[in-house]
């Protein structure tokens, strides 16, 4: 995994200019040794050449951050760690992973990216930074912070404080992969999906300490939209502005009629269901299933998978090396991703929905962004969302502002299907709308006047309850 980690970020900083009229820098040549070194030990280095012209514009720094294992609601007693750490003998200040058997149970460790934009304040016409943010980045289910390569730069050079942090979840990527079985927590003996929440909310946390991060724009993608929410809602101070991206477990099951969509549904359909919805509830994963595969047929259908999600992505080397990524991810021992029956049901509606959530944060802007083609769902998502809490101020109780940006030609992997607009649409979600040029590509908005008139997203694949539909209607 860490030789792809290391190509990708060789493509990161190739993806900066998201004007509209900006062509994407041919990507480099990472199949010989010109833009990539490989050492002995397996891992991968850039070369020089590259490195130097990475440190002219930005930093691109990979990290592993130390936090304490008990500060984290996860069984005591369990130690058998399947990512563990060790203290490296030329530096004993950082760390490396090494597969097997922990010899420490006391630190678990996040690894993640840094990316600093050297000219920021020159390229902003500012003097100083003290009074902005950084970004940091929560990944999506199965994926890790090398999901966001094509963001990462862009997004330093204009907002954020010139910082970036995309990081792997705990139990993901590079970070450690303990068995994930939580302690029960003092009131809330009987809930699995509070006791998931909180390991994900408090490893955070504790990484936020340790890089002393007063306060942070906190943005997260699919599943990394959901616990986003939840860290927020515990640790609303540390917050500055959150940012869903295409965020899981925001609609309300109960809104819809889901029985009688699937019993219209075609025989197939409903057998399909059928035996997902078992092995949901048997706690077979799609990561668990592709390491029960043989090697070249889940490679094969991981590559698949990429030529057919991500058709934007036309490089051979690209494809290749983010196929390596997220194959590598999926092959280590699993560990987060026994979070995904505890939060949501296999009808992908979650346990706890966030559409009851959102609106009681004590945060003040909360932005959406969906891909125009995304099936999680804007509609009944942040645009519901959006809808209750313009009904709650009329109402005159406190809700956060609410902002809900779609971005064209993409879906689900949004940040790499349209990346320019992605970034526009995460710049305008930041505040910093007045620092996108005349040519940036911008996002659809939803605004009052033209919600109804505009159909910018596809319908939802469930079909509201009419008692539902007549409720939001009369708010109106």
């Amino acid at each position: 995994m860490r030789a792809a980690e290391a190509a990708l970020m060789s493509f990161a900083h190739r993806f900066t200019n998201h004007s509209a009229g900006s062509g994407n820098v041919d990507p480099p040549n990472l199949a010989g040794s010109q833009n990539v070194a490989r050492q002995d030990s397996g891992k991968v280095k850039l070369d020089d050449e590259t490195q130097q012209q990475q440190q002219q514009r930005h930093r691109l720094e990979l990290f592993d951050t130390e936090i304490p294992r008990d500060n984290v609601p996860l069984r005591d007693g369990i130690s058998s760690c399947q990512v563990r750490t060790k203290k490296s003998v030329s530096d004993p200040g950082r760390l490396s992973h090494i597969e097997g058997i922990s010899n420490d149970d006391r630190h678990l460790v996040i690894h993640g990216v840094k990316v600093t934009s050297n000219n920021y304040a020159k390229k902003q016409g500012i003097v100083t930074c003290d009074n902005e943010y950084p970004l940091v980045m929560l990944h999506g289910y199965m994926n890790g912070a090398l999901y966001f390569y094509r963001n990462l730069a862009g997004l330093s050079d204009h907002a954020f404080g010139g910082q970036v942090y995309a990081l792997d979840m705990l139990g993901w990527g590079l970070s450690s992969r303990p068995k994930f079985q939580t302690r029960t927590l003092q009131g809330y003996e009987n809930d699995d999906t509070h006791a998931t929440e909180q390991v994900f909310v408090e490893s955070l946390e504790e990484w936020r300490k340790v890089h002393r991060i007063d306060k942070m724009i906190l943005g997260g993608h699919s599943m990394g939209g959901y616990l986003a929410t939840a860290y927020a809602e515990k640790y609303p101070e540390r917050i500055d502005r959150l940012i869903l991206i295409s965020p899981a477990g925001v609609p309300d099951e109960r809104d819809f009629d889901v029985k009688e969509r699937i019993r219209g549904s075609s025989f197939g359909f409903r057998l399909f269901f059928g035996t997902a919805s078992s092995l949901w509830n048997l706690g077979v994963t799609p990561a668990s299933f592709l390491r029960s595969l043989p090697e070249s047929r889940g490679r094969k259908m991981v590559e698949n998978y990429i030529r057919g999600r991500l058709p934007s992505i036309t490089c051979p080397r690209e494809q290749r090396y983010l196929g390596e990524y997220l194959y590598t991810n999926a092959a280590l021992p699993g560990s987060g991703e026994d979070c995904l029956g505890k939060i949501l049901k296999p009808t992908t509606f979650a346990y706890k929905p966030t559409l009851h959530r959102i609106p009681t944060l004590k945060v003040k802007h909360v932005s959406f962004i969906y891909g125009q083609n995304d099936w999680m769902d804007p509609l009944s998502g942040g645009v519901e969302t959006w809808k209750r809490c313009q009904q709650m101020k009329r109402e005159g109780k406190l809700v956060p502002d609410i902002q809900v940006y779609g971005v064209k030609n993409a879906g689900h992997l949004v940040m790499l299907e349209n990346w320019k607009e992605f970034n526009s649409a995460m710049i305008l979600a930041a505040g910093k709308g007045d620092r996108l040029s005349a040519d940036s590509p911008m996002p659809f908005q939803v605004l009052d006047s033209i919600l109804d008139h505009f159909p910018f997203f596809r319908p939802s694949m469930w079909q509201k309850k009419k008692s539902a539909a007549l409720e939001v209607s009369d708010s109106q």
